[in-house]
């Protein structure tokens, strides 16, 4: 029994090993070299299921992609039925912090309006609204709730446990949001191919994820034009030492002959400057997309 087990355990470092391709991995090494950042990758074709990842068991944090992470809890308990999209929301102004990223702020000034709850959830995903953010984990009962639901789909190397505004008081609090990107390639691979919301619920959150403004030269960078590609950033600030904490990029970009290729890069405690992080970001997403359509 302990010989078959030894030879299982070989053939499936064997195989995750073969499943990392050589070229593409070289090409990223190439990208990262001498930066001053410590860079997570997960790269994953979804219907070809080759693999590649740089750091992918490692703790970094998210920032605003576990709006991604958020989103689908919400669309979980409208297919529930516990929630509607048509719901309406009182949205106070105490509600709209003044601090703080939030176009539904800068719409809504005096605050003391209804909005819906897929406008919200549009504002918060597609616009990374801090403000709806938080409204949204009010609504569920907290960030616990978020975690809890997360980990029940088997994704397990993730915590999401603080608030927008609660990472806004201390730095260090933004690192208790944390994801592995083997981790979040894993979630976004599930959202993609398994029924873990309708189909009206993932095409709707597909849809706002490919309408984002946000994050224009990373992923989608230096992609072709029209490439389609929907995904979840995440940025930090820059503390006093010169240190960005996080400028990340979940996405899934679709391919010209119809696949998929789901990536997660994650530069963390980067001290280079914002150009030179998105362009890491978007040169080994072009890697990854030259590696596939080949």
């Amino acid at each position: 029994m302990r010989l078959t087990f030894l030879f299982l355990s070989l053939f499936l470092s064997t195989t995750i090993c073969l499943s990392q391709p050589d070229s593409l991995r070289k090409k990223i090494e190439s990208i990262l070299f001498a930066k001053k950042a410590d860079v997570g990758v997960s790269i994953l074709g979804l219907e070809d299921s080759d693999t590649l990842t740089v750091h992918g068991s490692r703790h970094y944090p998210m920032q605003s992609v576990y709006k991604f992470h958020l989103a689908l809890a919400i669309l979980h308990q409208v297919d529930k039925g516990a929630l509607s999209l048509n719901q309406k929301i009182f949205i106070k102004k105490s509600d709209l912090h003044p601090d703080t990223h939030s176009p539904l702020r800068d719409d809504h000034p005096q605050g003391n309006f209804n909005i819906s709850l897929e406008e919200i959830l549009r504002y918060t995903v597609s616009m990374s609204d801090n403000n709806g953010c938080d409204i949204l984990f009010r609504l569920l009962g907290g960030t616990s709730t978020v975690n809890k639901y997360i980990h029940s789909l088997g994704v397990k190397d993730v915590s999401i446990a603080a608030t927008e505004e609660e990472m806004h008081k201390e730095w260090n609090v933004q690192f208790t949001n944390w994801t592995t990107p083997s981790a979040a390639t894993q979630l976004a691979a599930l959202y993609h191919n398994q029924n873990i919301l309708t189909k009206e619920s993932k095409d709707l959150l597909f849809k706002i994820m490919v309408e984002t403004p946000t994050g224009p030269n990373r992923i989608k960078g230096l992609l072709p034009a029209n490439t389609i590609v929907a995904h979840k950033t995440g940025t930090s600030d820059t503390n006093k030492e010169g240190v960005t904490a996080a400028i990340n990029d979940l996405g899934i970009i679709v391919l010209p002959n119809g696949k998929h290729i789901v990536i997660m890069v994650m530069v963390c405690n980067t001290k280079e400057d914002k150009e030179t992080n998105e362009r890491m970001i978007a040169e080994i997403s072009k890697a990854a997309y030259d590696y596939f359509i080949n």
